[in-house]
């Protein structure tokens, strides 16, 4: 059956991708802030904290929203990265009540757990979502599932799918995480595995490709199986490993801070120390999708690829 879908982030990495497989199938309308030459769907330019969206999904009959668009990188405006991630996603949820939608699927993250010595080996859905007040991406992710949960209550004729995904990794993926993998060497803080947990970009897309055309809810995480601590990271990309003291690199990002060489602050060393691990169990046994490609095997995929192009 054909659905009309709207997709917020259509411009993104995996925007972008899923918009092109699902028109393969249903009418997808797109919104981006950044403008998008190549789209061969109805595509709009606009942010998602504007009010227009809902007469938007109202003129094209959306009854399913995909939304992607929020802030990756810290701007080092907290309040318009707050503003875009929490208050644009108030925007779209009210949207989607005023026009009657059927389905919301959000793109969350693992961060949302945040990043605690107390976190559990293996992160379950049911676990607290207490995010971090120094890391502003994970603080802004744990608000908005905060303002999902809020929706859910009030609004349960909108289903709600949120996906929490680990690091999403693909043949052309370039980010904040990656470029920990680019040096001639990598830093860990000593004493800690800094464990990652990967999914394949094409397992995200065909995640939400399912959820939308099987009209899907709950809460899910997003990841491969296992997880590579930052030891076997450095074996798989032969570099060298260097296990730095968390107050030695405390200690330098506070000079660093202080001297405005960095925006980052001390209490970010947690950003490499206590990785939130995910479990994919309810993704596999609940939603009944199992990933194509494990953490490892996810990995070596982007390794291979970012070698060819030479950015690793």
């Amino acid at each position: 059956m054909s659905r009309r879908i709207l997709i917020t982030g259509a411009a993104g990495y995996i925007g972008s991708q899923l918009a092109r497989q699902l028109q393969q199938h249903h009418y997808v309308v797109g919104v981006d802030i950044r403008k998008d030459e190549s789209a061969d769907f109805p595509f709009y330019q606009m942010d998602i904290r504007d009010p227009k969206i809902g007469a938007l999904m109202k003129e094209h009959g959306i009854h399913q929203v995909v939304h992607l668009a929020a802030v990756l990188e810290d701007s080092g405006d907290r309040a318009r990265d707050f503003d875009i991630d929490v208050n644009g996603t108030r925007n779209v949820l009210d949207a989607c009540v005023a026009s009657g939608a059927t389905q919301l699927v959000v793109t969350s993250s693992g961060a949302a757990y945040g990043y605690y010595a107390d976190n559990p080996a293996w992160l379950d859905e049911q676990d607290p979502l207490r995010g971090n007040p120094e890391f502003p991406y994970s603080d802004h992710k744990r608000q908005v599932e905060e303002l999902l949960a809020d929706y859910r209550e009030k609004y349960p004729a909108l289903k709600q799918l949120v996906l929490r995904p680990g690091t999403v990794l693909g043949a052309d993926t370039r980010n904040l995480i990656t470029r920990l993998f680019e040096g001639e060497r990598l830093l860990a803080v000593a004493g800690s595995p800094s464990p990652f947990v990967f999914i394949w970009d094409q397992d995200v897309v065909g995640i939400i490709e399912q959820g939308v055309n099987q009209d899907r809810s709950g809460c899910f995480n997003l990841a491969g199986d296992g997880a590579l601590s930052i030891d076997t990271l450095g074996d798989l990309l032969g570099k060298p490993v260097i296990h730095v003291p968390a107050w030695l690199i405390r200690s330098g990002l506070w000079i660093g801070n202080r001297l405005r060489l960095t925006q980052y602050v001390p209490a970010q060393v947690n950003f490499l120390r206590y990785r939130p691990v995910l479990s994919n169990r309810r993704l596999k046994e609940e939603f009944g999708y199992i990933p194509r490609k494990t953490s490892e095997q996810v990995f070596r995929f982007f390794m291979a690829a970012a070698r060819q192009r030479g950015q690793l």
